[in-house]
């Protein structure tokens, strides 16, 4: 599924891939615009359904 997130640095949007079959988990994605280092929590509740996808700076 593809979800819209603003980037945490350039505050541009952009659209990224969500896997939701495995589960809940954190990764990094660089931004499509200014290449910065995103880390993206992901939470899948018990259906295998998006519950929350939060974005924060590598930096933070």
């Amino acid at each position: 599924m593809l979800k819209h997130v603003d980037c945490p640095y350039c505050g541009e949007p952009f659209e990224t891939a969500v896997d939701t079959s495995c589960g809940s988990q954190q990764y990094i994605e660089d931004c499509p615009v200014c290449c910065r280092p995103i880390e993206f929590h992901l939470k899948v509740d018990t259906n295998e359904e998006l519950a929350s996808l939060t974005t924060r700076r590598d930096d933070d």
